[in-house]
C-alpha cells in the first residue's frame, strides 16, 4: 500500500510539473527543500537562503573569477588605519521593492535587528560579535565600529550582513507576516509562495544593477525565477529531462548511468566541471551530551564501522574522495597530516571492549551499565533527506554485525531544524558548506553551543577556543593557518562527527535554452549570468 501511495505521488507530481515551459518564461530551478521559514533575518537555513539570495543585497559583492570585492549597496569603502573602523559610501536612487528609499537607516537598522529577539536572531549574532555598532553619518554613508582588530571584521560586514528595510520590518506584525512578505533592494520580488510547492521571483525592472559594470556583463536577467521544493533526486532528474528544469544539480550516478538517450546534448546537457568553489562534506553528528555518545572511544569505534570507501565506489563512482576532517583537502587550511579514518570492525570492536561493552544476553547487541542501568549500544540517527538512507543503511549493516544497532529516522525539514536547535537527538545526518578562509568560531567554539548554536554537538575543547580566538587576531594568512591546523587536528581527535566525503567534480545539467558566458566561473558555476538563447539572438 506504501508503495502504491509513492509511486501515485511521484505520478501526480512529474504529471503537473513536466509542461515544457513557454520560450523566455521563467528559469526553473529545484533548491531541493522547502525553506523553514522565507523571513531571512537570523535565518542559517540554506533553503531560505537560496531564496533571500535573489531579494535582499549585502554591501558588497565577490568577482565571480577574481574572488576580490566589488561594490554592491556600497560603492565605496575605507578601512581605517587601526582597523577599528569601517566607513562606507552607499549606493544612491536604490528604492526598496516598495518603493521607498534606502538609506544608511537601514544599514544601522540591519544590523541593531541582530541584537533584537524579535526575529530570533540568536544564531546570526554570533558572526557579528566583535562589532560594537553603526554610525550614521549622513543619509548615504555608513561607519561601523569594531571592538577589536578580529581580521574577518570587514569581511563579516560586507558579505555577511543582508540589509533590510528599517520601515518595514519597524511594523508591529507577527512572525507569519514576515514569512509571507518579502521587501528587499535586490534583482527579484517575491510574486507568490506556494506552501509546499514552490517560490515564484518576478524581476525587479529598477533594479540598480541593471545599469551596472561591476561584472562587465549583465546579471539577472530572467523575467521571472521558480524556485521549486523536489527533494526526490530521481524525480527531480525526470521533471529536469521533461523540460521542468533549467538547471540541476547532478550527482554521480545521474551524471554517468542516468544521462543517456537521445534528449541528452540536444534538450538538456550536462558538464563535469572543476573550480576553486570551497567543498563542503556531508557528516553524522554525534550528541556529546548522549550518555552512549559522550564516550570517546564509541564514537572513534563509530566511525571505524562506516565503509565509505564502498560508498564512493557504490555511490559516488569513484568521484569523491573519504574525508579527513571539516576542511576540504585542496584548501589551505587543511593539514595533510591527518588522514582519513579507515573502515576497521576489528579495531572498532576492540575499542568497544575497552570501553566495557558486551553481548551479556546474547541477543547480539553490544550492552553495559550506565548509572546503574543496562543500556544497549543503540543510535538513532535523524536523517532530513531519503536520498541519503543508502549510505547510511551500508552503515547500518555493517555495525550490525559488530553488535551496534544502528536506527535510522527519515524527518521534514522544519521539525529536523526543530529538534536539532534544541537538541533533541542522538546523532544527525547533515551537511556543511565551506568558506575560502576556515573559522572555526560558528560550529566548534563552545560559545556556540547556547541559543540554538550551530555547535549543536556540542563540541567544547579549551585549546581548539584558544586557538580559534587567538587566530582571528592574526591578519598574515600563513601564520593563521598554522594555528588552525592545530585546531583542525584536536577537532578530529576527538570525533565530534564522522565525515564521509568531499565531491572532486561539481556535476549539472541545464536545458537547451539557456545561453551562457562559460561552463563556469573560478569561484562558481554563475547561474545569475545566464539568459535564454532566443532572447539572446533577437538583442544581437
Amino acid at each position: 500500500m506504501y508503495k502504491t501511495l509513492l509511486l501515485m505521488t511521484i505520478a501526480s507530481l512529474l504529471f503537473s510539473c513536466n509542461k515544457r515551459p513557454k520560450a523566455n518564461s521563467a528559469f526553473y530551478f529545484n533548491i531541493g527543500s522547502e525553506p523553514s521559514r522565507l523571513n531571512p533575518v537570523g535565518s542559517t537555513d540554506a533553503y531560505t537562503g537560496k531564496v533571500s539570495e535573489y531579494i535582499y543585497e549585502t554591501l558588497l559583492d565577490k568577482h565571480p573569477d577574481s574572488y576580490e570585492w566589488i561594490p554592491r549597496l556600497a560603492t565605496s569603502w575605507e578601512v581605517a588605519e587601526d582597523k577599528l573602523s569601517f566607513t562606507f559610501k552607499l549606493r544612491e536612487n536604490v528604492k526598496w521593492h516598495d518603493g521607498v528609499e534606502f538609506t544608511a537607516e537601514d544599514v544601522k537598522f540591519s544590523f541593531d535587528i541582530l541584537f533584537q529577539d524579535k526575529f530570533n536572531t540568536a544564531t546570526a549574532r554570533a558572526f557579528f560579535q566583535d562589532i560594537k555598532e553603526v554610525q550614521i553619518i549622513d543619509k548615504h554613508t555608513v561607519k561601523f565600529i569594531a571592538k577589536n582588530k578580529n581580521y574577518k571584521n570587514f569581511d563579516v560586514i560586507v558579505g555577511t550582513l543582508d540589509i533590510y528595510p528599517k520601515h518595514f520590518y519597524s511594523q508591529d506584525k507577527k512572525k507569519s507576516f514576515f514569512n509571507k512578505h518579502l521587501v528587499g533592494t535586490g534583482p527579484y520580488k517575491l510574486q507568490k509562495y506556494y506552501r509546499g510547492s514552490r517560490v515564484v521571483l518576478v524581476q525587479n525592472k529598477d533594479w540598480w544593477g541593471r545599469k551596472d559594470s561591476s561584472f562587465n556583463r549583465p546579471t539577472h536577467n530572467f523575467e521571472k525565477v521558480v524556485l521549486r521544493f523536489v527533494s526526490d533526486n530521481n524525480v527531480a532528474l525526470e521533471m529536469f529531462k521533461k523540460g521542468s528544469f533549467d538547471f540541476l544539480g547532478l550527482s554521480p550516478k545521474n551524471y554517468l548511468k542516468q544521462s543517456e538517450g537521445p534528449m541528452w546534448g540536444k534538450t538538456v546537457h550536462k558538464y563535469k566541471i572543476q573550480n576553486k568553489t570551497p567543498k563542503g562534506s556531508s557528516f553524522i553528528g554525534w550528541n556529546m551530551k548522549h550518555k552512549i555518545l559522550k564516550s570517546k572511544k564509541v564514537r572513534k569505534a563509530l566511525y571505524h564501522l562506516i565503509n565509505r570507501e564502498l560508498m564512493i565506489e557504490k555511490f559516488e563512482y569513484g568521484y569523491a574522495y573519504p574525508a579527513a576532517g571539516p576542511i576540504y583537502h585542496e584548501s589551505p587550511y587543511h593539514n595533510k597530516d591527518i588522514k582519513p579514518i579507515k573502515f576497521n570492525p576489528e579495531k572498532a570492536l576492540k575499542l568497544l571492549k575497552e570501553d566495557g561493552w558486551s553481548d551479556t544476553d546474547g541477543d547480539n547487541i553490544l550492552d553495559k551499565k550506565i548509572n546503574g542501568q543496562k543500556t544497549k549500544l543503540s543510535i538513532t540517527i535523524l536523517e532530513p533527506w531519503d536520498g541519503f538512507v543508502k549510505y547510511l543503511t551500508i552503515f547500518k549493516e555493517d555495525a550490525k554485525k559488530a553488535g551496534v544497532e544502528i536506527n535510522i529516522k527519515v524527518i521534514e525539514w522544519n521539525s529536523f531544524i526543530s529538534l536539532l536547535d534544541e537538541r533533541k537527538f542522538e546523532a544527525v545526518r547533515l551537511a556543511w558548506g565551506a568558506s575560502v578562509n576556515w573559522d572555526p568560531t560558528q560550529i566548534w567554539h563552545s560559545k556556540s553551543i547556547a541559543n540554538a548554536g550551530s555547535n549543536f554537538v556540542s563540541f567544547s575543547n579549551p585549546e581548539v577556543d584558544r586557538l580559534t580566538d587567538k587566530a582571528q587576531f592574526i591578519y598574515n594568512q600563513e601564520e593563521r593557518i598554522k594555528i588552525l591546523k592545530k585546531a583542525e587536528r584536536l577537532i578530529v581527535e576527538d570525533y565530534p562527527y564522522a565525515w564521509f566525503f568531499y565531491r572532486k567534480f561539481s556535476l549539472y545539467g541545464n536545458a537547451n535554452r539557456i545561453a551562457k558566458p562559460k561552463d563556469t566561473f573560478n569561484y562558481t558555476i554563475g547561474y545569475k549570468f545566464w539568459d535564454f538563447k532566443t532572447k539572446m539572438k533577437k538583442e544581437q
